[in-house]
């Protein structure tokens, strides 16, 4: 049976960590990060998202803003507002939920942040610095990827990553990071998607397995080899009568059967979900150091 790997508790013991470190920090520059998250819509995923970064934030003492707008702004009201961001020192962190309304283009708006206060690692100049190996933010649930691997000894290097997706915001950054050339990566990685006509040719290579296809239980246990390291990325709503919302989370994975061939194995939810906010958390801690750093 697969170790299963706690995220819930890494996500706990990282922001205590983040806490203890920002009140060094406020020491020796007389201020704390701050956040700002900007949220348009009403997105009920949107919200509870951003509900839980406004949470995290309080219980680290870092400084917390949360701007709402509705879905008609226009886009050049949104991108004034990211500007006003860029320039106000009180905050060194600037997150835009996305999705946004389809009036909106993401590509320009993510494009209007300051790279250095892209705490979400999305800007292209973040993307491509990770993409050659140099120093950046990495997007928050890859590396909240790497940051299991490293608490619970999982070593990559020289194994076989299969990553089954290619989004910009999962699949194709922990690939990128775990093929780096460095400690905690080195991994030699396959990225597999839709197009492929059999997927488990490629899963069933897998040393280390992240998922992230955005499918209820796809990934069964005739897909995996044993002994096989999963992590899985997805989150689905399906329906449960049983349960009082009429529905509940599952991963991609067929946790219950693949957990028997695995070595380890995240849960879903408590597992990759709950690093994603404590990784942006660390991020616009990181952002801080930067910026006041540069200032002196």
């Amino acid at each position: 049976m697969a170790v299963i790997i706690d995220g819930k508790k890494i996500a706990s013991e990282i922001k205590e960590e983040l806490k203890q470190k920002i009140e060094l920090l406020k020491t020796k520059y007389n201020k704390i990060p701050g956040l700002v998250t900007i949220l348009v819509g009403d997105n009920p995923a949107s919200q509870s998202y951003v509900n839980s970064k406004v949470k995290a934030c309080s219980e680290i003492g870092m400084n917390s803003m949360l701007e709402r707008h509705d879905d008609k702004i226009s886009q050049n009201d949104l991108l004034r507002i990211i500007n006003k961001y860029n320039n106000d020192n009180r905050f060194h962190g600037i997150l835009v939920q996305l999705p946004l309304p389809k009036n909106i283009n993401e590509d320009t708006v993510i494009e209007s942040i300051d790279p250095r206060k892209d705490v979400d690692g999305f800007h292209p100049v973040n993307v491509g610095n990770l993409v050659i190996g140099k120093d950046t933010f990495y997007p928050c649930t890859p590396y909240g990827i790497f940051e299991l691997f490293k608490r619970y000894s999982i070593d990559p290097k020289g194994k076989h990553v299969v990553v089954a997706g290619r989004s910009n915001i999962v699949g194709k950054p922990v690939a990128n990071i775990l093929l780096q050339k460095k400690e905690g990566a080195n991994a030699v990685v396959t990225v597999c998607h839709s197009a492929a006509k059999d997927l488990s040719v490629y899963t069933k290579q897998a040393d280390i397995l992240i998922a992230a296809i955005g499918k209820p239980n796809f990934i069964k246990e005739n897909m995996v080899k044993e002994g096989v390291v999963v992590i899985d990325v997805g989150i689905n709503r399906i329906e449960d009568k049983t349960k009082a919302k009429g529905y509940r989370i599952v991963g991609d994975v067929d946790f219950e059967n693949v957990s028997r061939k695995a070595s380890f194995i995240t849960p879903v939810p408590g597992g990759v979900g709950l690093m994603t906010v404590a990784m942006l958390m660390k991020n616009t801690l990181e952002a801080f150091e930067r910026i006041e750093s540069q200032k002196n």
